[in-house]
This record gives C-alpha cells, structure tokens and sequence, in this order.
C-alpha cells in the first residue's frame, strides 16, 4: 500500500528490504526502537507502518519547499542592540526539534555564515540559498558559536 500510494503521487522512494540489508534493520531498530514495517522517513520524520493522514502531512510540508528548520534574524540587528561585536550572518534564535538544523547541531545564538560555499551576509541570504536546494540534499553549514568557527555537515 505504501509503494502505491508513493508511486500515485510521483514520490521517488528507495526501498530497503531489512530482510536481507543488515544496515536498514539496525537503522529501523534505532530509529523506531521495534522491526515494524514499513518505516517510511520524510524530512527527518520517522513514520510507521501505513499512516496516510501523517503521511500525507509530511509530503505536504515538503511539498512547500526546503525548510531547514531554524527561527533566523539578521545578526547584525540581534548583536547591535545586544552588545555583542558586530556580525554578518543569520542569526539562530530557535532550532525546531527534528529538523534538519538540529540535525547539524544549531544552536540558539550561533550564526550561520556560509552554506554550500555560499556566503551568508543575513537571514534573507540564508533563505535564498536554502530554498534553492532540495530536500534531502546535502548541506554544509559554517557558524560561529561563542566566537568560535564550526563546520557541520548532513541532509536537508
């Protein structure tokens, strides 16, 4: 039922058969905490068996676009009238559990710089570059937290 109802919205998918794939059943396992099946991941969600209505959720969410899940203002704003240096770069003011910036290990107060080898000077660039990637694409992230300059590296 799952395939069916992927394949009748022209969802690609990869199949993974845990009978046979070690490494899918040990990712079920630590995703799920069980061996049910079908176990279905949509932007980070994990869904098990044949949920339509969370189903339908997800693909819809995802249907809006690359989100990476973090609230983001212009740093230059938040560290002027905070005291801090000044900055360039997306200021992170909220991290949404699950999301893909949780993933990567954002934090409330880093500031994100750079993605995929693009500079960002403030929040607007950040959405710029992030809508013009794909879901489920590969992201490199570099922020600074506390001054310091971190990398991190995962899947939108």
């Amino acid at each position: 039922m799952l395939k069916e109802f992927l394949s009748q919205r022209g969802i690609k998918y990869v199949e993974r058969d845990v009978s046979v794939d070690r490494g899918a059943a040990g990712e079920v396992m630590r995703l799920t905490g069980q061996m049910a099946v079908p176990v279905t991941t949509i932007d980070g969600q994990t869904v098990v068996g044949f949920d339509r209505p969370k189903l339908e959720r997800l693909i819809s969410a995802v249907a809006q676009g690359p989100s990476l899940g973090a609230a983001v203002g212009d740093a230059a704003r938040v560290t002027s009238t905070s005291g801090m240096p000044p900055a360039d770069g997306a200021f992170v003011g909220g991290v949404r559990p699950g999301s893909a910036a949780q993933r990567l290990g954002l934090a409330i107060g880093d500031i994100i710089n750079e993605v995929n080898g693009s500079t960002v000077k403030n929040a607007t660039d950040l959405e710029r570059v992030v809508n013009g990637l794909r879901p489920g694409s590969r992201i490199i992230l570099v922020f600074s937290r506390n001054g310091t300059r971190r990398a991190a590296e995962g899947m939108l």
